[in-house]
């Protein structure tokens, strides 16, 4: 990792300044990406201990816990009380000199703070102003608060998982929505820049939750909806079948998947019954195989108890079928292919000690990401930062005695 004293230096967005309004996790996870990719990622946090997510799960110290942690290095820090004037004022002439700015509270909050987009562009005709929040702007959902979990409910998510076998609705076991909006919202920002080469023009975007999770479960689950009449009704039956899912083995599960006529054709020769996909119709191609996808997968998942864990994923992996062990995640992170690609290392944070990182999944041949700088304490960079945006030490000093900016304690 790259000593915290220096500047990122590579990666495809080396020399890009982004100033982060963002707390908790989508936006984080967003900028996150950004910082690793070589951009100057400027995390701009209220006082009062900075990005709430910073007490959430175990931490060593006060404001550093583990989730915080893992979205938020390759970062700086600044703590600025953007209802104060003067934090608004430091804010303003940091965005003058910034590529892209991006929020996620609402933006009538925004409006109220007298930093709409129309207000940044007053200073900086070319910045990218990019709001990542619940709904867009134009629907009746405009004002409404928006989480993770409303809007996996909003999506139909926990209803589909009712329609998979489950019980009752759930929410997916991991905040779904957060890490994908949060890769939206990278693809917005690069895109944008892309845009403003060509172009010389920055803009605003939005990049709103409810719209980019309708549209990450509607292009699977339409299905029969889609045409007009309907040809059917909603719903992709092979992933809302109850039999997909980890198949129960003699002394485990083992996930498995044969998908084209190939795969099927030799998995069902090394359970030694070829004649399923030679002679049963339900069997024979793809399309009659998805028709009755639920007996299919209720065969499978009788055929794979007849064997233990470590006997199927010999005899599948030898013949190329599709198999993976069903990790858990500390097993996962035993994974021997995350340990031969060096996917979680273990790293020395200068205030936390030892910790494991999280690696960086894409390669790159010519300006490969790295993690730049460790997961900042709160307002740790306030100094340097405004001192680069042109402040003396004694207007920094004035900022810090008026209540418009907070410095950590040691400095």
């Amino acid at each position: 990792m790259q000593d915290d004293k220096e500047q990122g230096a590579s990666g495809p967005l080396a020399g890009v300044r982004v100033i982060d309004l963002t707390t908790v996790l989508m936006g984080p996870f967003a900028t996150q990406i950004l910082g690793d990719y070589g951009a100057d990622v400027i995390k701009v946090e209220p006082p009062g201990g900075g990005d709430g997510v910073r007490g959430v799960g175990p931490r060593r110290n006060p404001g550093m816990a583990a989730i915080f942690l893992h979205a938020n290095r390759s970062k700086r820090s600044v703590v600025l009380d953007l209802k104060h004037p003067a934090g608004r004022e430091a804010l303003l002439r940091l965005a003058a000199d910034a590529d892209v700015l991006i929020y996620n509270v609402r933006p009538q909050a925004m409006a109220r703070l007298s930093l709409s987009y129309e207000d940044l562009a007053a200073v900086n005709p070319r910045i990218i102003y990019v709001g990542t929040y619940g709904y867009g702007q134009r629907g009746p959902y405009a004002a409404k608060p928006a989480y993770d979990d409303l809007i996996q409910g909003a999506v139909g998510i926990p209803a589909l998982s009712v329609l998979a076998g489950a019980d009752r609705p759930r929410y997916a076991p991991s905040p779904l929505a957060d890490r994908i909006c949060g890769l939206a919202a990278v693809n917005a920002v690069t895109a944008a820049l892309y845009w403003r080469e060509r172009t010389g023009e920055g803009q605003s975007v939005e990049v709103p939750m409810f719209e980019t999770m309708a549209q990450f479960t509607l292009s699977d689950h339409m299905c029969g909806e889609t045409f007009d009449p309907p040809l059917g009704p909603t719903g992709y039956a092979r992933v809302l079948n109850e039999y997909r899912r980890p198949y129960a083995t003699r002394d485990g599960y083992l996930c498995v998947l044969p998908y084209s006529d190939k795969q099927w054709e030799i998995f069902f020769r090394v359970v030694g019954r070829p004649e399923l996909l030679e002679t049963d119709p339900r069997f024979s191609s793809l399309e009659k195989r998805t028709e009755h996808i639920r007996e299919l997968y209720s065969l499978l998942a009788e055929i794979m108890l007849t064997r233990t864990t470590a006997q199927w994923r010999e005899c599948l992996e030898a013949a190329d079928v599709p198999v993976m062990p069903m990790h858990s995640i500390d097993s996962l992170m035993d994974d021997p292919h995350l340990k031969a690609v060096g996917f979680l290392q273990t790293v020395d944070h200068p205030t936390e000690g030892r910790m494991r990182s999280i690696g960086i999944p894409s390669s790159w041949s010519k300006s490969q990401p790295r993690l730049t700088r460790h997961a900042p304490r709160a307002g740790e960079h306030g100094r340097e930062v405004l001192a680069e945006a042109g402040y003396g030490a004694q207007e920094i000093d004035a900022l810090v005695t008026a209540g418009a900016m907070s410095l950590p304690r040691q400095d």
